[in-house]
C-alpha cells in the first residue's frame, strides 16, 4: 500500500518529530474491517493503533484511559450506536477527536453525527490512504469528509440562508404568531396571549402564509424550525 503523506520522522527514526506518533482507536463491530483497519493504520509510519472495540458500551469504557489522538467510530454498533455513542464520549472527554467511518449517506445521519462532536464524516468505502490521510487532518484540527458529505453539508447551509431569509421577511407580530404555531397552540389560544381578535390572527397567518410561499401550519414551522434541527436534502 502507497502510504499518504505522514508526520516527519526524527532523525533516529523512532518516533515522528514534533508532533508525535498519531494514536488511534477504532469503533467497528465488522471483524474483517475492524482487522483489516488495525493492520493497515498500524503498519503505517507514524501511526500507532492502541486497541479496537466491536461495541459502544465497551469504547466508552476504554477509550477515557487509552486517551487517543483520533477515534474511528461506526454508525451501525450492536447495542448503543455510534452517535450516542460519540455524544457521551465527548462528555467523558471533550479533547478526543471523532471520525465517523460508516455506510450511511442520508442526511439525518450526518447532521445527528456532526451536532454530537463528530471532526470529521467518511463513508466505508473511502479507500485505506484516504482514510489514513483524513486521521491526520483530523488531528490537525481539519474536518475531512468525502466530497458528496461536503456537498450536502453546503446544501443545508444554502438552506438554512434562504430560510432565514424568508422568515426575516415577516413582521415581528406575524413572528409571534408563527411561534405560537409552532408551539401548537390554536388560534383563540393565540388571540388571546396576543390580546387581539381571532380575525387579526387569521389574516395575521394569512400573511405570514403569503411570505413563506407556504400553504399548511406545518410548512410554516418547517421554515421557522426543520425538524430536530436537520435538513431535508
Amino acid at each position: 500500500m502507497n502510504n499518504p503523506a505522514v508526520p516527519t520522522m526524527s532523525s533516529k527514526g523512532s518516533s515522528p518529530a514534533k508532533t508525535g506518533v498519531v494514536r488511534v482507536v477504532v469503533v467497528e463491530d465488522d471483524d474483517w474491517l475492524r482487522g483489516n483497519l488495525e493492520q493497515e493504520i498500524g503498519q503505517t509510519p507514524g501511526f500507532k493503533v492502541l486497541q479496537t472495540f466491536r461495541t459502544a458500551e465497551s469504547a466508552l469504557t476504554g477509550i477515557p484511559a487509552l486517551r487517543p489522538d483520533v477515534v474511528l467510530m461506526d454508525i451501525n454498533l450492536p447495542g448503543m450506536n455510534g452517535i450516542e455513542c460519540l455524544r457521551q464520549l465527548k462528555t467523558a472527554c471533550p479533547d478526543v477527536q471523532v471520525l465517523m467511518l460508516t455506510v450511511y449517506e442520508e442526511s439525518e445521519q450526518i447532521f445527528n453525527s456532526l451536532l454530537a462532536g463528530a471532526s470529521g464524516y467518511l463513508l466505508k468505502r473511502t479507500a485505506t490512504p484516504q482514510i489514513i490521510e483524513s486521521i491526520l487532518q483530523v488531528r490537525a484540527g481539519g474536518s475531512p469528509m468525502t466530497a458528496n458529505i461536503a456537498r450536502k453539508v453546503v446544501q443545508y447551509f444554502n438552506r438554512m440562508g434562504s430560510r432565514a431569509s424568508e422568515c426575516d421577511r415577516l413582521s415581528p407580530r406575524e413572528r409571534e404568531v408563527l411561534e405560537l404555531l409552532a408551539r401548537g397552540d390554536a388560534y383563540k389560544q393565540i388571540a388571546d396571549k396576543l390580546g387581539v381578535s381571532l380575525e387579526t390572527v387569521r389574516m395575521n397567518v394569512k400573511n405570514l402564509y403569503t411570505k413563506l410561499h407556504v400553504h399548511s401550519r406545518g410548512e410554516a414551522v418547517a421554515k421557522l424550525r426543520p425538524r430536530d434541527g436537520l435538513p431535508r436534502i
